[in-house]
Protein backbone atom coordinates (compact mmCIF):
# COMPACT_ATOMS: atom_id res chain seq x y z
CA UNK A 1 0.00 0.00 0.00
CA UNK A 2 1.01 3.23 -0.86
CA UNK A 3 1.07 6.09 2.05
CA UNK A 4 -0.20 10.11 1.13
CA UNK A 5 3.41 10.78 1.14
CA UNK A 6 5.01 8.05 -1.08
CA UNK A 7 2.03 8.99 -3.68
CA UNK A 8 3.03 12.04 -4.06
CA UNK A 9 6.70 11.42 -3.51
CA UNK A 10 8.54 13.12 -6.65
CA UNK A 11 5.63 14.95 -7.90
CA UNK A 12 5.58 19.14 -7.69
CA UNK A 13 4.25 20.86 -5.59
CA UNK A 14 3.73 24.79 -5.92
CA UNK A 15 6.84 26.26 -5.33
CA UNK A 16 7.73 29.89 -6.74
CA UNK A 17 11.16 28.31 -8.42
CA UNK A 18 8.66 25.80 -9.93
CA UNK A 19 5.89 28.12 -10.70
CA UNK A 20 9.23 30.62 -12.47
CA UNK A 21 10.58 27.61 -14.24
CA UNK A 22 7.22 26.32 -15.79
CA UNK A 23 5.91 29.62 -16.80
CA UNK A 24 9.01 30.15 -18.76
CA UNK A 25 8.88 27.17 -20.96
CA UNK A 26 6.03 26.68 -22.62
CA UNK A 27 5.39 23.03 -23.57
CA UNK A 28 2.27 20.69 -23.71
CA UNK A 29 -0.14 20.23 -21.29
CA UNK A 30 -2.82 17.60 -20.25
CA UNK A 31 -5.66 18.08 -17.94
CA UNK A 32 -6.60 15.35 -16.01
CA UNK A 33 -4.99 12.25 -14.29
CA UNK A 34 -7.96 9.76 -15.74
CA UNK A 35 -7.68 6.93 -18.16
CA UNK A 36 -7.80 9.48 -21.54
CA UNK A 37 -5.27 12.24 -19.68
CA UNK A 38 -2.93 9.55 -18.79
CA UNK A 39 -2.90 7.85 -21.80
CA UNK A 40 -2.69 11.06 -23.78
CA UNK A 41 0.96 12.35 -21.66
CA UNK A 42 2.47 8.45 -22.68
CA UNK A 43 1.59 8.93 -26.02
CA UNK A 44 2.90 12.38 -26.19
CA UNK A 45 5.90 11.37 -24.62
CA UNK A 46 6.52 8.66 -26.99
CA UNK A 47 6.08 10.58 -29.88
CA UNK A 48 7.89 13.59 -28.31
CA UNK A 49 10.98 12.53 -26.28
CA UNK A 50 12.48 15.83 -26.69
CA UNK A 51 9.14 18.02 -25.73
CA UNK A 52 7.86 18.82 -22.15
CA UNK A 53 5.27 18.09 -20.99
CA UNK A 54 2.90 18.65 -18.19
CA UNK A 55 0.26 16.49 -16.62
CA UNK A 56 -1.82 18.33 -13.83
CA UNK A 57 -4.05 15.97 -11.54
CA UNK A 58 -6.09 16.62 -8.80
CA UNK A 59 -5.21 13.36 -7.30
CA UNK A 60 -1.94 11.79 -6.10
CA UNK A 61 -2.94 8.82 -7.79
CA UNK A 62 -3.44 8.53 -11.84
CA UNK A 63 -4.71 5.77 -14.13
CA UNK A 64 -2.83 4.06 -15.81
CA UNK A 65 -3.77 1.12 -18.34
CA UNK A 66 -2.20 -2.41 -17.65
CA UNK A 67 -2.42 -5.90 -19.47
CA UNK A 68 -3.34 -3.99 -22.64
CA UNK A 69 -4.45 -7.12 -25.13
CA UNK A 70 -5.77 -6.19 -28.74
CA UNK A 71 -8.12 -9.11 -29.22
CA UNK A 72 -8.92 -8.33 -33.01
CA UNK A 73 -8.19 -4.99 -35.13
CA UNK A 74 -10.63 -2.69 -33.15
CA UNK A 75 -11.65 -4.79 -30.36
CA UNK A 76 -9.03 -4.38 -27.20
CA UNK A 77 -9.07 -5.56 -23.51
CA UNK A 78 -7.18 -3.70 -20.60
CA UNK A 79 -6.85 -3.46 -17.11
CA UNK A 80 -6.42 -0.16 -15.21
CA UNK A 81 -3.89 0.19 -12.44
CA UNK A 82 -4.47 3.47 -9.85
CA UNK A 83 -0.33 4.27 -9.35
CA UNK A 84 1.36 7.33 -7.59
CA UNK A 85 2.19 10.01 -10.41
CA UNK A 86 5.12 9.71 -9.28
CA UNK A 87 5.60 6.98 -11.19
CA UNK A 88 4.77 8.40 -14.91
CA UNK A 89 7.38 10.19 -14.52
CA UNK A 90 9.84 7.61 -13.98
CA UNK A 91 8.35 5.77 -16.74
CA UNK A 92 8.28 9.20 -18.82
CA UNK A 93 11.15 10.99 -18.17
CA UNK A 94 9.98 14.46 -20.42
CA UNK A 95 7.04 14.28 -18.21
CA UNK A 96 6.67 16.17 -15.14
CA UNK A 97 3.11 15.68 -13.05
CA UNK A 98 1.61 18.60 -10.65
CA UNK A 99 -0.83 17.68 -8.09
CA UNK A 100 -3.04 20.88 -8.41
CA UNK A 101 -6.37 21.74 -10.09
CA UNK A 102 -6.43 24.52 -12.99
CA UNK A 103 -8.95 27.52 -12.23
CA UNK A 104 -8.20 29.69 -14.89
CA UNK A 105 -7.41 29.26 -19.03
CA UNK A 106 -6.06 32.31 -20.52
CA UNK A 107 -6.56 31.31 -24.24
CA UNK A 108 -5.08 34.33 -25.97
CA UNK A 109 -1.84 34.20 -23.95
CA UNK A 110 -1.93 30.10 -23.74
CA UNK A 111 -1.52 30.43 -20.14
CA UNK A 112 -3.00 28.27 -16.99
CA UNK A 113 -3.33 29.54 -13.39
CA UNK A 114 -3.68 26.72 -10.88
CA UNK A 115 -5.33 26.76 -7.23
CA UNK A 116 -1.94 27.01 -5.89
CA UNK A 117 -0.91 29.90 -8.18
CA UNK A 118 1.04 28.35 -10.49
CA UNK A 119 0.86 29.83 -13.92
CA UNK A 120 2.26 27.86 -16.96
CA UNK A 121 2.17 28.69 -20.90
CA UNK A 122 1.20 26.19 -23.46
CA UNK A 123 1.87 25.14 -26.60
CA UNK A 124 -1.17 23.22 -26.82
CA UNK A 125 -3.53 21.96 -23.88
CA UNK A 126 -5.50 18.63 -23.76
CA UNK A 127 -8.08 19.13 -21.21
CA UNK A 128 -9.51 15.20 -20.24
CA UNK A 129 -11.06 16.26 -16.67
CA UNK A 130 -13.73 13.34 -17.44
CA UNK A 131 -17.42 13.55 -15.97
CA UNK A 132 -19.01 14.00 -12.89
CA UNK A 133 -21.72 11.76 -11.22
CA UNK A 134 -25.37 12.33 -11.61
CA UNK A 135 -26.40 12.47 -8.60
CA UNK A 136 -30.71 11.86 -7.63
CA UNK A 137 -29.83 13.79 -4.60
CA UNK A 138 -26.70 16.17 -3.60
CA UNK A 139 -25.72 17.09 -0.33
CA UNK A 140 -26.78 13.77 1.32
CA UNK A 141 -24.64 11.12 2.63
CA UNK A 142 -27.27 8.50 2.37
CA UNK A 143 -26.89 9.06 -1.43
CA UNK A 144 -23.47 7.92 -3.02
CA UNK A 145 -21.74 8.15 -6.32
CA UNK A 146 -20.05 5.83 -7.79
CA UNK A 147 -17.22 7.38 -9.85
CA UNK A 148 -13.81 6.75 -8.43
CA UNK A 149 -11.92 5.12 -6.00
CA UNK A 150 -12.74 7.41 -2.99
CA UNK A 151 -16.09 6.48 -3.55
CA UNK A 152 -15.46 2.75 -3.77
CA UNK A 153 -13.87 2.87 -0.43
CA UNK A 154 -17.10 4.65 1.03
CA UNK A 155 -19.42 2.41 -0.25
CA UNK A 156 -17.46 -0.57 1.26
CA UNK A 157 -17.70 0.83 4.68
CA UNK A 158 -21.53 2.06 4.64
CA UNK A 159 -22.24 -1.85 2.85
CA UNK A 160 -20.45 -3.87 6.32
CA UNK A 161 -23.23 -2.53 7.96
CA UNK A 162 -25.77 -2.85 5.77
CA UNK A 163 -29.06 -4.55 5.41
CA UNK A 164 -30.75 -3.43 2.39
CA UNK A 165 -29.48 -0.92 -0.49
CA UNK A 166 -31.35 0.58 -3.01
CA UNK A 167 -29.46 0.98 -6.11
CA UNK A 168 -30.58 3.45 -9.04
CA UNK A 169 -29.62 3.20 -12.49
CA UNK A 170 -29.39 0.74 -15.31
CA UNK A 171 -25.93 0.73 -17.22
CA UNK A 172 -22.41 -0.96 -16.14
CA UNK A 173 -21.83 0.29 -12.73
CA UNK A 174 -25.18 -0.35 -11.86
CA UNK A 175 -25.65 -4.13 -13.33
CA UNK A 176 -22.17 -4.72 -11.89
CA UNK A 177 -22.90 -3.85 -8.11
CA UNK A 178 -25.87 -5.75 -7.68
CA UNK A 179 -24.58 -8.87 -9.12
CA UNK A 180 -21.68 -8.14 -6.49
CA UNK A 181 -23.28 -7.24 -3.83
CA UNK A 182 -23.86 -9.98 -0.98
CA UNK A 183 -25.29 -10.51 2.18
CA UNK A 184 -27.40 -7.45 1.63
CA UNK A 185 -30.79 -7.06 0.30
CA UNK A 186 -30.90 -5.04 -2.95
CA UNK A 187 -33.41 -3.12 -4.19
CA UNK A 188 -32.65 -2.28 -7.76
CA UNK A 189 -34.53 0.69 -9.50
CA UNK A 190 -34.76 1.08 -13.22
CA UNK A 191 -37.17 3.07 -15.74
CA UNK A 192 -36.36 0.71 -18.27
CA UNK A 193 -38.60 -2.27 -18.90
CA UNK A 194 -35.08 -4.80 -18.78
CA UNK A 195 -32.22 -4.58 -16.98
CA UNK A 196 -29.00 -3.55 -18.19
CA UNK A 197 -30.63 -1.90 -20.85
CA UNK A 198 -27.94 0.63 -21.51
CA UNK A 199 -26.00 -1.82 -22.97
CA UNK A 200 -28.50 -5.22 -24.10
CA UNK A 201 -31.74 -5.44 -25.26
CA UNK A 202 -34.77 -7.35 -22.90
CA UNK A 203 -33.77 -10.91 -25.09
CA UNK A 204 -29.92 -10.31 -23.70
CA UNK A 205 -31.37 -9.36 -20.25
CA UNK A 206 -33.64 -12.23 -19.85
CA UNK A 207 -30.56 -14.42 -20.50
CA UNK A 208 -29.05 -12.21 -17.36
CA UNK A 209 -31.93 -12.72 -15.17
CA UNK A 210 -31.75 -16.23 -13.24
CA UNK A 211 -27.94 -14.66 -12.03
CA UNK A 212 -29.66 -12.17 -9.75
CA UNK A 213 -30.56 -14.82 -7.21
CA UNK A 214 -27.94 -17.29 -8.12
CA UNK A 215 -25.04 -17.81 -6.04
CA UNK A 216 -21.98 -16.56 -7.87
CA UNK A 217 -18.81 -18.39 -8.71
CA UNK A 218 -15.71 -18.01 -6.53
CA UNK A 219 -13.06 -15.92 -7.85
CA UNK A 220 -10.56 -17.82 -9.71
CA UNK A 221 -6.85 -16.86 -8.84
CA UNK A 222 -4.99 -14.15 -7.23
CA UNK A 223 -5.70 -10.46 -7.43
CA UNK A 224 -2.53 -9.73 -10.10
CA UNK A 225 -2.45 -6.02 -9.97
CA UNK A 226 -1.76 -3.44 -7.34
CA UNK A 227 -3.90 -1.51 -5.72
CA UNK A 228 -3.08 1.60 -3.83
CA UNK A 229 -4.75 4.02 -1.66
CA UNK A 230 -4.21 7.98 -0.09
CA UNK A 231 -3.72 7.62 3.89
CA UNK A 232 -5.46 9.40 5.93
CA UNK A 233 -7.94 10.24 3.18
CA UNK A 234 -10.50 11.68 5.13
CA UNK A 235 -7.86 14.38 6.29
CA UNK A 236 -6.79 14.69 2.51
CA UNK A 237 -10.24 15.26 1.62
CA UNK A 238 -11.05 18.21 4.17
CA UNK A 239 -8.04 19.79 3.39
CA UNK A 240 -8.38 20.26 -0.75
CA UNK A 241 -11.25 18.42 -1.39
CA UNK A 242 -10.28 16.06 -4.95
CA UNK A 243 -12.01 13.90 -7.66
CA UNK A 244 -10.07 11.29 -8.99
CA UNK A 245 -10.23 9.99 -12.46
CA UNK A 246 -12.84 7.36 -13.13
CA UNK A 247 -13.25 3.82 -12.37
CA UNK A 248 -11.25 1.18 -14.84
CA UNK A 249 -13.45 -1.80 -16.39
CA UNK A 250 -11.73 -3.86 -13.27
CA UNK A 251 -12.33 -2.08 -10.71
CA UNK A 252 -14.88 -4.70 -8.77
CA UNK A 253 -12.03 -7.05 -8.79
CA UNK A 254 -10.78 -8.59 -5.56
CA UNK A 255 -13.39 -5.96 -3.63
CA UNK A 256 -15.00 -7.38 -0.09
CA UNK A 257 -18.81 -6.34 -1.36
CA UNK A 258 -20.31 -8.01 1.52
CA UNK A 259 -23.23 -6.40 3.99
CA UNK A 260 -23.99 -7.23 7.41
CA UNK A 261 -26.87 -10.25 6.41
CA UNK A 262 -25.75 -13.85 5.80
CA UNK A 263 -26.68 -15.78 2.04
CA UNK A 264 -25.69 -14.17 -1.23
CA UNK A 265 -27.95 -12.56 -3.97
CA UNK A 266 -31.27 -11.49 -2.78
CA UNK A 267 -32.20 -8.49 -5.42
CA UNK A 268 -35.65 -7.26 -6.20
CA UNK A 269 -36.00 -5.12 -9.73
CA UNK A 270 -38.30 -2.12 -9.51
CA UNK A 271 -39.27 -1.63 -13.55
CA UNK A 272 -40.32 1.61 -15.35
CA UNK A 273 -39.51 3.40 -12.42
CA UNK A 274 -37.44 6.60 -11.01
CA UNK A 275 -36.59 8.11 -7.49
CA UNK A 276 -39.73 10.89 -6.74
CA UNK A 277 -37.85 12.00 -3.11
CA UNK A 278 -34.90 10.64 -1.23
CA UNK A 279 -36.47 11.10 2.88
CA UNK A 280 -35.23 11.38 5.89
CA UNK A 281 -36.71 8.74 8.83
CA UNK A 282 -38.68 12.16 10.22
CA UNK A 283 -39.88 13.10 6.61
CA UNK A 284 -41.14 9.89 5.90
CA UNK A 285 -43.20 9.78 9.15
CA UNK A 286 -44.73 13.49 7.94
CA UNK A 287 -45.56 11.79 4.26
CA UNK A 288 -48.16 9.55 5.85
CA UNK A 289 -46.86 6.56 3.47
CA UNK A 290 -46.44 2.88 4.40
CA UNK A 291 -42.85 1.14 3.65
CA UNK A 292 -43.21 -1.38 1.32
CA UNK A 293 -40.99 -4.96 2.65
CA UNK A 294 -38.88 -6.58 -0.60
CA UNK A 295 -40.51 -9.77 -1.74
CA UNK A 296 -39.16 -12.40 -1.24
CA UNK A 297 -38.30 -14.93 -4.33
CA UNK A 298 -39.73 -18.12 -2.01
CA UNK A 299 -42.98 -16.71 -0.99
CA UNK A 300 -46.39 -17.11 -2.85
CA UNK A 301 -47.77 -14.19 -1.68
CA UNK A 302 -48.44 -11.65 -4.30
CA UNK A 303 -48.26 -8.43 -1.73
CA UNK A 304 -45.46 -8.32 0.83
CA UNK A 305 -45.89 -7.81 4.52
CA UNK A 306 -45.83 -3.89 5.07
CA UNK A 307 -42.59 -3.27 6.49
CA UNK A 308 -41.78 -2.50 10.51
CA UNK A 309 -38.16 -1.76 10.30
CA UNK A 310 -36.60 1.90 10.82
CA UNK A 311 -34.15 2.93 8.51
CA UNK A 312 -31.90 5.59 7.98
CA UNK A 313 -33.13 6.95 4.66
CA UNK A 314 -36.24 6.16 2.46
CA UNK A 315 -36.74 6.30 -1.44
CA UNK A 316 -40.09 6.98 -2.44
CA UNK A 317 -40.81 5.73 -6.03
CA UNK A 318 -42.86 7.27 -9.34
CA UNK A 319 -44.62 3.82 -9.06
CA UNK A 320 -46.25 4.92 -5.69
CA UNK A 321 -43.59 2.61 -3.98
CA UNK A 322 -41.44 3.57 -1.02
CA UNK A 323 -38.63 1.50 0.40
CA UNK A 324 -36.20 2.21 2.97
CA UNK A 325 -32.84 1.10 2.81
CA UNK A 326 -29.56 2.32 4.41
CA UNK A 327 -28.14 3.71 1.93
CA UNK A 328 -29.07 4.54 -1.70
CA UNK A 329 -26.76 3.67 -4.45
CA UNK A 330 -27.18 6.79 -7.61
CA UNK A 331 -25.33 4.93 -11.08
CA UNK A 332 -27.29 6.73 -13.38
CA UNK A 333 -24.75 8.09 -15.76
CA UNK A 334 -22.34 11.16 -15.35
CA UNK A 335 -22.15 14.78 -16.49
CA UNK A 336 -19.36 16.02 -18.58
CA UNK A 337 -17.15 18.04 -16.25
CA UNK A 338 -16.98 20.87 -18.17
CA UNK A 339 -18.36 23.88 -15.49
CA UNK A 340 -15.00 24.47 -14.38
CA UNK A 341 -13.91 26.15 -17.91
CA UNK A 342 -18.09 27.44 -19.07
CA UNK A 343 -17.01 30.71 -17.70
CA UNK A 344 -13.55 31.13 -18.83
CA UNK A 345 -13.25 30.30 -22.21
CA UNK A 346 -15.96 30.41 -25.31
CA UNK A 347 -16.19 26.75 -25.59
CA UNK A 348 -18.70 25.14 -27.77
CA UNK A 349 -20.85 22.52 -25.70
CA UNK A 350 -23.30 19.86 -27.09
CA UNK A 351 -26.65 19.41 -26.05
CA UNK A 352 -25.47 17.07 -23.03
CA UNK A 353 -22.67 19.83 -21.66
CA UNK A 354 -19.99 18.05 -23.44
CA UNK A 355 -16.74 20.10 -24.86
CA UNK A 356 -17.69 20.14 -28.64
CA UNK A 357 -14.38 18.28 -30.67
CA UNK A 358 -13.76 18.03 -34.55
CA UNK A 359 -12.42 15.02 -36.20
CA UNK A 360 -9.10 15.84 -34.64
CA UNK A 361 -10.15 16.17 -30.94
CA UNK A 362 -10.12 20.12 -31.66
CA UNK A 363 -12.64 22.39 -29.62
CA UNK A 364 -13.52 25.42 -30.88
CA UNK A 365 -10.66 27.27 -29.31
CA UNK A 366 -7.24 27.33 -31.37
CA UNK A 367 -4.51 25.07 -29.68
CA UNK A 368 -7.11 23.77 -26.94
CA UNK A 369 -8.26 19.71 -27.81
CA UNK A 370 -10.20 17.35 -25.12
CA UNK A 371 -10.82 14.00 -24.69
CA UNK A 372 -12.50 11.06 -22.87
CA UNK A 373 -15.59 11.51 -20.82
CA UNK A 374 -15.22 15.60 -20.38
CA UNK A 375 -15.94 15.62 -24.85
CA UNK A 376 -18.69 14.97 -27.68
CA UNK A 377 -17.75 13.52 -30.62
CA UNK A 378 -19.17 16.42 -33.09
CA UNK A 379 -18.16 15.41 -36.52
CA UNK A 380 -19.71 12.79 -38.61
CA UNK A 381 -19.71 10.12 -37.07
CA UNK A 382 -18.64 6.13 -39.54
CA UNK A 383 -21.79 4.53 -40.17
CA UNK A 384 -20.92 1.82 -37.21
CA UNK A 385 -19.35 4.05 -34.36
CA UNK A 386 -20.83 5.75 -31.83
CA UNK A 387 -19.75 7.67 -28.63
CA UNK A 388 -20.23 6.14 -25.30
CA UNK A 389 -18.72 7.75 -22.38
CA UNK A 390 -16.40 4.10 -21.71
CA UNK A 391 -13.09 3.53 -20.63
CA UNK A 392 -12.07 1.99 -24.17
CA UNK A 393 -13.01 4.65 -25.68
CA UNK A 394 -11.08 6.96 -23.30
CA UNK A 395 -8.27 5.62 -23.62
CA UNK A 396 -8.72 5.38 -27.47
CA UNK A 397 -9.57 9.21 -27.68
CA UNK A 398 -6.46 10.27 -25.44
CA UNK A 399 -3.91 8.68 -28.08
CA UNK A 400 -5.46 10.19 -30.57
CA UNK A 401 -5.77 13.61 -29.25
CA UNK A 402 -2.30 13.19 -28.69
CA UNK A 403 -1.52 12.22 -32.31
CA UNK A 404 -3.60 15.05 -33.47
CA UNK A 405 -1.72 17.79 -31.07
CA UNK A 406 1.87 16.55 -32.42
CA UNK A 407 0.58 16.71 -36.16
CA UNK A 408 -0.93 20.26 -35.84
CA UNK A 409 2.39 21.43 -34.05
CA UNK A 410 4.08 20.12 -37.00
CA UNK A 411 2.46 20.71 -39.66
CA UNK A 412 1.81 17.02 -40.87
CA UNK A 413 -1.66 15.60 -41.49
CA UNK A 414 -3.17 12.93 -40.49
CA UNK A 415 -6.28 10.96 -40.64
CA UNK A 416 -8.60 9.75 -38.45
CA UNK A 417 -7.48 6.99 -36.24
CA UNK A 418 -9.19 3.42 -37.72
CA UNK A 419 -11.22 2.55 -33.82
CA UNK A 420 -13.29 5.37 -35.04
CA UNK A 421 -14.70 3.59 -38.00
CA UNK A 422 -16.72 0.41 -35.63
CA UNK A 423 -17.83 0.60 -32.51
CA UNK A 424 -16.15 -1.93 -30.23
CA UNK A 425 -16.38 -2.82 -26.42
CA UNK A 426 -15.58 -5.58 -24.27
CA UNK A 427 -16.78 -6.35 -20.11
CA UNK A 428 -17.71 -8.29 -18.06
CA UNK A 429 -21.79 -8.97 -16.63
CA UNK A 430 -22.68 -12.10 -13.98
CA UNK A 431 -19.45 -12.99 -14.67
CA UNK A 432 -19.87 -13.40 -18.42
CA UNK A 433 -17.71 -12.23 -21.12
CA UNK A 434 -20.09 -9.60 -23.27
CA UNK A 435 -18.71 -8.44 -26.37
CA UNK A 436 -20.26 -5.55 -28.51
CA UNK A 437 -19.96 -4.44 -31.97
CA UNK A 438 -21.38 -1.79 -34.00
CA UNK A 439 -24.91 -0.77 -33.80
CA UNK A 440 -25.40 -4.28 -31.49
CA UNK A 441 -28.87 -2.63 -30.41
CA UNK A 442 -29.76 -1.25 -33.90
CA UNK A 443 -29.22 2.02 -32.91
CA UNK A 444 -30.17 4.59 -35.70
CA UNK A 445 -31.62 1.66 -37.69
CA UNK A 446 -35.06 2.29 -37.60
CA UNK A 447 -37.46 -0.35 -38.47
CA UNK A 448 -35.14 -1.47 -41.23
CA UNK A 449 -32.96 -4.44 -39.77
CA UNK A 450 -33.13 -7.87 -38.86
CA UNK A 451 -32.42 -9.91 -36.43
CA UNK A 452 -30.77 -13.46 -35.75
CA UNK A 453 -30.46 -14.99 -32.49
CA UNK A 454 -28.90 -17.87 -31.12
CA UNK A 455 -29.36 -18.69 -27.60
CA UNK A 456 -27.88 -21.65 -25.27
CA UNK A 457 -29.28 -21.46 -21.53
CA UNK A 458 -26.64 -20.56 -19.19
CA UNK A 459 -23.42 -20.78 -21.68
CA UNK A 460 -23.77 -18.40 -24.13
CA UNK A 461 -26.21 -15.28 -25.86
CA UNK A 462 -25.49 -14.39 -29.81
CA UNK A 463 -27.83 -11.59 -31.29
CA UNK A 464 -26.64 -10.01 -34.84
CA UNK A 465 -28.25 -7.24 -36.93
CA UNK A 466 -28.32 -7.63 -40.52
CA UNK A 467 -29.84 -4.84 -42.65
CA UNK A 468 -30.18 -4.94 -45.87
CA UNK A 469 -28.34 -8.36 -45.94
CA UNK A 470 -24.94 -6.53 -44.33
CA UNK A 471 -24.11 -6.76 -40.77
CA UNK A 472 -24.41 -3.82 -38.94
CA UNK A 473 -23.53 -4.99 -35.00
CA UNK A 474 -23.62 -8.00 -32.48
CA UNK A 475 -24.36 -8.63 -28.88
CA UNK A 476 -21.67 -11.73 -27.64
CA UNK A 477 -21.92 -12.99 -24.36
CA UNK A 478 -20.14 -16.08 -23.06
CA UNK A 479 -17.12 -17.34 -24.78
CA UNK A 480 -18.22 -17.29 -28.63
CA UNK A 481 -15.04 -16.81 -30.05
CA UNK A 482 -16.74 -15.09 -33.07
CA UNK A 483 -15.82 -11.15 -32.15
CA UNK A 484 -13.23 -11.10 -34.84
CA UNK A 485 -14.99 -12.85 -37.55
CA UNK A 486 -17.92 -10.18 -36.90
CA UNK A 487 -16.12 -7.40 -36.73
CA UNK A 488 -14.43 -8.12 -40.14
CA UNK A 489 -18.22 -9.10 -41.34
CA UNK A 490 -19.55 -5.80 -40.30
CA UNK A 491 -16.37 -3.67 -41.69
CA UNK A 492 -16.22 -5.51 -44.98
CA UNK A 493 -20.03 -5.11 -45.40
CA UNK A 494 -20.60 -8.64 -46.99
CA UNK A 495 -23.55 -9.18 -48.19
CA UNK A 496 -24.65 -12.10 -46.28
CA UNK A 497 -28.65 -12.79 -47.17
CA UNK A 498 -27.95 -16.28 -48.71
CA UNK A 499 -26.39 -17.77 -45.63
CA UNK A 500 -29.77 -17.00 -43.58
CA UNK A 501 -30.29 -18.75 -40.03
CA UNK A 502 -26.65 -20.68 -41.13
CA UNK A 503 -24.94 -17.98 -39.81
CA UNK A 504 -25.66 -18.60 -36.16
CA UNK A 505 -25.31 -22.61 -36.82
CA UNK A 506 -23.32 -24.30 -33.91
CA UNK A 507 -22.54 -26.96 -36.27
CA UNK A 508 -20.74 -24.79 -39.10
CA UNK A 509 -17.82 -23.15 -38.36
CA UNK A 510 -18.85 -19.98 -39.67
CA UNK A 511 -14.96 -18.30 -39.98
CA UNK A 512 -13.84 -20.60 -42.12
CA UNK A 513 -16.45 -19.34 -44.75
CA UNK A 514 -15.06 -15.62 -43.94
CA UNK A 515 -10.77 -16.66 -43.89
Amino acid sequence: MATADSTTAGVEKPAEAQMARLDSTPGLIVVGGGIAGVTCTETLSDLCPEEEITLISASPLIKTVTNFNQISYVLEEFEVEERPAAALQTRCQNVRVVQDMVTEIDSTNRKITTQNGLKIQYKKLCICTGGMPKLICKDNPLVLGIRDTESVATFQKKLTGAKRVVVVGNGGIATELVYEIEGCEVVWVIKDTSISSTFVDAGAAEFFLPHLVKDKEPAQGPLKRHKYEVADLEAARRTQPTKGGALGPDWNTGLDMKGQARGSHQVHVEYQSEVKSVWTPSEFKSSNKTADCVPSSTTSSEKPATETTEWPVYVHLTNGKTYGCDFVVSATGVTPNTAMFQNQINLDLADDKGMKVDDHMRTNVEHIYAAGDVCTASWEPATHWMQMRLWSQARQMGAYAAKCMVADATGESISQDFCFELFAHVTKFFGYKVVLLGKYNAQDLGNEYEILLRVSDDREFVKVILCNGKMYGAILIGDTDLEETFENLILNGLDLSRYGEDLLDPNIEIEDYFD
